[in-house]
């Protein structure tokens, strides 16, 4: 019996210290990313959306839908707009109304995944979950590259928003005007 009771210690404090060497590994390598470009897809309440996108940390993101409305997103790390060009709509909020003001904070990330239980999810990505200022938020790691592949979470109309990362491209150059903010017509 007490053979049994040191080899679950064992093994218990073994997989105690791997999660910490890996959550470690996910800091340190998002800790050189100063931007990423991507390609994503976002499922809102069961409807899908395509596009591209630019982040650049902390909080500046640039999104061009690929829909008939060609739907902008813009963030300059002080205010979003959302632009359907199409029709000429223009909304624009003050970025920390919105979860992406967290999403699209590096720092801020770090320090919810120091402080997060990580969940290994399908054998392929970590999870990360936390609530903030009333947002719930999920943030996704790929267990391979420790890339960043997505997130999940509520927007502020209280929809279900998952977004998926991929074809990543990091630390790119980019335009000096990219995350302006595109002006009312």
């Amino acid at each position: 019996m007490r053979r049994l009771l040191i080899f679950i210690i064992y093994f218990f404090f073994l997989e105690l210290h791997l999660n910490a060497s890996e959550v470690d590994s996910i800091i340190e390598h998002f800790k050189k990313i100063n931007n990423v470009s991507f390609s994503f897809k976002q499922n809102i309440n069961d409807k899908e959306e395509k596009g591209k996108c630019i982040i650049e940390y902390p909080k500046k993101i640039y999104c061009l839908y690929d829909n008939h409305k060609k739907k902008l997103l813009v963030s300059n790390g002080k205010n979003l707009v959302i632009k359907n060009q199409q029709i000429s709509q223009y909304y624009f909020y003050p970025i920390e109304k919105t979860a992406l003001n967290l999403i699209l904070d590096q720092d801020f990330l770090i320090s919810k995944i120091q402080e997060t239980k990580m969940d290994l999810i399908d054998n392929k990505f970590y999870r990360f979950k936390f609530d903030e200022n009333e947002n719930s938020i999920s943030i996704f790691f790929d267990r391979k590259s420790l890339n960043l592949i997505g997130w999940q979470n509520i927007d502020i109309y209280q929809n279900l928003v998952i977004t998926y990362l991929f074809d990543l491209k990091i630390n790119t150059q980019l335009s000096k005007n990219q995350f302006k903010l595109p002006s009312v017509d």
